[in-house]
């Protein structure tokens, strides 16, 4: 099966935004980066695309300004912990805008996700009696926060 490669379309924050990503992510850089030329649409030398690895590869391409991110697409960073919930959330937030259940849009507009791995495990439980109640806990929250959604699996804590 081919590799399949997401292409982010800013206007001209493309290397930026990259360098951005590969600065959160540990274990990630900048492959290679392209630049428009004279019989290009846009001005010669600004920067066409920037190939980045944040555990797969990714495109941020410069385009033009006729498009932006919506919450159709977002990346799911899968957290080991609250930590890890804390540190990503807070560093794509610089600039961003929080919105719901672990989502926010970075200063790029692009829509990420900080979930907690035992989250996945929650929901997924036969006994719906603790699933539901971590639902309904998760729906009312910004940042995920595991503590309190362990609190609602376990029954520990009253719901409205």
């Amino acid at each position: 099966m081919p590799r399949i490669t997401p292409n982010l379309w800013f206007d001209t924050e493309g290397e930026e935004a990259a360098n951005y990503y590969v600065s959160i992510f540990p274990n990630s850089w900048i492959n290679k980066v392209t630049h428009y030329g004279e019989a290009s649409p846009r001005e010669a030398g600004l920067v066409l695309t920037v190939e980045f690895s944040l555990g797969q590869p990714f495109t941020a391409i410069n385009g033009v300004p006729d498009f932006a991110f919506d919450e159709a697409i977002s990346f799911l960073i899968p957290c080991k912990d609250q930590d890890e919930v804390d540190y990503y959330w807070n560093r794509l937030l610089e600039g961003g805008q929080p919105s719901q259940c672990g989502w926010l849009k970075d200063k790029y507009g692009l829509s990420w996700q900080a979930v907690p791995t035992v989250l996945e495990d929650m929901m997924s439980d036969p006994d719906r009696d603790k699933a539901e109640p971590a639902m309904k806990a998760m729906l009312g929250m910004v940042k995920l926060d595991i503590a309190e959604l362990q609190r609602a699996y376990d029954g520990s804590t009253e719901l409205p």
